[in-house]
């Protein structure tokens, strides 16, 4: 066989995956530097499934996009929007088809992973107050000591009234921190394996170390604390009990690399995904086909539990409150219907090698990862996607020019995650996991490359727009 035959057979038979700069329109690319700005700005703004729900919902009414009431009239065009407790969000592009024909399904999460406080959280020891904290996700414990972080969240009050807490995010305010031991004196802790030498009840936050009130008394620094708590919120110890704030890195997002390649941030698992499949959905110049649903949802990182996580009956009820408007079961919606389980994967790192099986890892840069099956080890907790599911894929990125890849996340008995596809898959929605490649997952501070986040972006906006 000549050289030439032989190159034309290996192109047409073997499989030619190439570098996504190496592929991408060079008009495209200051489109892509526009969209990940618009992404870096997301993320300053919503690093706690709170606020996250918050900007989408701001996102969402600025593009024309209404708050939805069950037993309005759903006409094709409509624009709807549903925000579940504060904590998760539904939205939905009515189609030009009926949601018999079903419909083209995006479901991401906006929790990370981050510590909570405990119900109980102030305490003094040692002249230093404290508050207590329960990691929320897989986090590696090791890396969230001795980082500048920052209090958010919301204290409920018996009254029925909110109080929102924010220390630390804006410019001049104090940060709070996890101390770690020094070390001239951690020998025996250097002997322990990463997951025991910092363990859950140590991850404790420094609040404060000057006292109030005369040197006889007890408790001074806890008290100057509460004082001062108090004087900003209007809150007491007590109130602490019904309040949700959580711990996140005191960091905004940036680039990353000399060329400025890749961005860096806390949350892109999985904000990164639910900001390209809202933004895909808002960018939509025009009624699609089939109704277009994005699904923002809570819970991931501890399982999908709980009233806002994927779990819960809040999607099945806002898919059929929108079916029922159009006189269709939502079982036969459900049927017809698509989704991208849009979540990231584990991007391949060399200096990590071993963990990762690289002829199926994603790549930076080289494109949205699709996941045929997550889960653990022998696919536990994965939905397995069919072939025909894949190939629809395939089919749908291709014609619409977006650059993909195959992800595995590990080698097979390296461990293992999961995403939301199985619940969608349980819903007898033909489901396909894919998201961004992603270096230090869980880490207080991630990394992304731009280009897969632009080319995810293009993905989601190819699923709303499929016609079949």
């Amino acid at each position: 066989m000549d050289k030439d035959a032989y190159k034309a057979l290996k192109e047409t038979l073997l499989s030619q995956k190439k570098h996504g700069y190496d592929l991408v329109q060079a008009a495209e690319l200051p489109e892509m530097e526009a969209y990940c700005r618009t992404y870096m700005t997301f993320l300053d703004a919503g690093k706690t499934e709170r606020l996250c729900a918050a900007e989408a919902v701001r996102l969402a009414e600025e593009a024309g996009y209404r708050p939805y009431t069950r037993g309005m009239d759903v006409k094709s065009g409509d624009k709807l929007y549903l925000c579940n407790r504060g904590k998760s969000v539904l939205l939905a592009h009515i189609g030009e088809k009926s949601l018999a024909e079903g419909a083209q399904i995006t479901a991401a999460h906006i929790d990370s992973p981050r510590l909570d406080l405990k119900p109980n959280p102030l305490y003094e020891d040692s002249e230093l107050a404290f508050f207590k904290t329960h990691y929320y996700g897989g986090i590696r414990k090791y890396q969230w000591v001795t980082i500048p972080l920052e209090l958010r969240g919301v204290v409920a009050l018996k009254d029925g009234t909110s109080v929102c807490v924010n220390i630390g995010e804006d410019e001049g305010d104090p940060r709070l921190v996890i101390t770690d031991l020094l070390p001239h004196l951690g020998q025996e802790q250097a002997k322990k394996p990463l997951a025991s030498a910092i363990p859950g009840e140590t991850l404790n936050l420094l609040l404060g170390s000057r006292p109030i009130g005369g040197e006889e008394e007890s408790g001074r620094v806890k008290l100057a604390v509460m004082q001062l708590l108090h004087e900003k919120y209007g809150i007491t110890e007590d109130d602490l009990t019904s309040a949700e704030l959580e711990a996140v890195p005191a960091v905004k997002a940036c680039e990353i690399g000399l060329d400025r390649s890749m961005i860096g941030a806390y949350g892109h698992d999985d904000r990164v995904c639910a900001y390209a499949a809202l933004r895909a959905l808002l960018d939509l110049a025009k009624t699609p086909e089939k109704t277009a649903v994005c699904v923002l949802a809570d819970k991931e990182e501890i399982g999908s539990d709980g009233v806002t996580g994927m779990q819960s009956a809040a999607f099945d009820t806002f898919m059929e409150d929108l079916c029922d408007a159009q006189g269709v079961p939502v079982r036969a919606c459900f049927e017809q219907s698509f989704c991208l389980s849009a979540d990231v994967t584990a991007a391949y790192d060399p200096d990590y090698a071993e963990v990762y099986e690289k002829r199926n890892a994603a790549l930076l840069n080289y494109g949205i990862g699709l996941c045929k099956y997550t889960g653990a080890r022998g696919k536990s907790g994965a939905s397995d996607a069919d072939a025909e599911t894949v190939a629809y894929v395939r089919r749908l990125f291709d014609d619409a020019g977006v650059i993909w890849q195959i992800a595995e996340l590990g080698k097979v008995d390296a461990g293992g995650g999961g995403t939301v596809a199985m619940y969608m898959a349980n819903r007898n929605i033909t489901t396909l996991d894919a998201g961004v490649p992603v270096l230090s997952m869980h880490a207080p501070f991630e990394i992304v490359s731009k280009l897969d986040c632009y080319e995810t972006y293009k993905g989601m906006k190819a699923v709303y727009q499929a016609e079949m």
